[in-house]
């Protein structure tokens, strides 16, 4: 029993708990990108099936998360240079991260091109919901989140050395996403408008994914200021088109 709650003694100290928040607070501010995937994707699905393929993906990504954890030494070692091309020495973490870009690139413009384009329109226009399998959706879900796994693990140890922390972290913040999961979906859903909004989000968030795999690192506070915007400048369009209806 002492040697379990030595695990904990981080709880006894201001600098643990100062981590502890901290890495709470990163955690669930890097999920917002898995967030709007998940709700964008899982929008597709029939009605029925929603709220389970959500519940069911966001579940296996902390399993997911906790055995990377796990696996920490090994999560480590893949920023360790494999060869060096264009001036830059590429690591595992680089290419999963060019890899998990291009995947969010490739959905955007796809999802993108389905909503501007009429003739996708008419021609998805009955099967469209269900071209998302309930297995194939929490595939992409997890595909998705092994990117931003590998990516925060490897930022959560350049901030905490106490393993105790990192696996507090990730349950509070993948609770938290659990939660919220099903509200921002149901919200996108309803603002037709809020749907390009954030899947010019995704472009965006794969743009700095390949970006940061090719040793160009933009600041992630940068990226979240964008977006608080561009919702806060959305929000007041919405906010203005419901005023002038209700006067009508």
């Amino acid at each position: 029993m002492p040697d379990f709650l030595a695990h904990f003694a981080f709880l006894s100290s201001p600098e643990g708990w100062a981590a502890l928040v901290t890495l709470v607070v990163m955690e669930i501010v890097l999920g917002i990108d898995n967030l709007i995937f998940i709700s964008i994707l899982t929008n597709k699905l029939p009605p029925e099936h929603r709220v389970r393929a959500r519940r069911l993906g966001i579940s296996a990504a902390l399993i997911m998360r906790l055995l990377l954890l796990a696996t920490i030494s090994y999560i480590v070692a893949m920023t360790a240079p494999l060869f060096t091309a264009f001036g830059h020495a590429f690591s595992w973490r680089d290419l999963i991260l060019i890899a998990g870009g291009l995947f969010l690139i490739w959905k955007a413009t796809k999802e993108i091109h389905h909503a501007v384009d009429p003739a996708d329109k008419t021609e998805d226009a009955v099967g469209r919901t269900v071209s998302v399998t309930l297995g194939g959706a929490i595939f992409q879900i997890l595909l998705l989140d092994l990117v931003f796994s590998v990516d925060s693990i490897i930022t959560a140890v350049g901030m905490t050395d106490e393993l105790a922390i990192m696996y507090i972290a990730v349950i509070v913040a993948i609770t938290a996403m659990l939660l919220a999961a099903t509200p921002l979906a149901n919200f996108i859903e309803k603002n037709p408008t809020i749907v390009m909004l954030a899947l010019a989000f995704l472009l965006m968030i794969g743009t700095t994914l390949i970006a940061d795999g090719f040793g160009f690192h933009v600041p992630k506070g940068y990226i979240y200021s964008a977006m608080a915007f561009s919702a806060l400048v959305e929000f007041l369009n919405t906010l203005a088109r419901q005023r002038a209806a209700a006067k009508h």
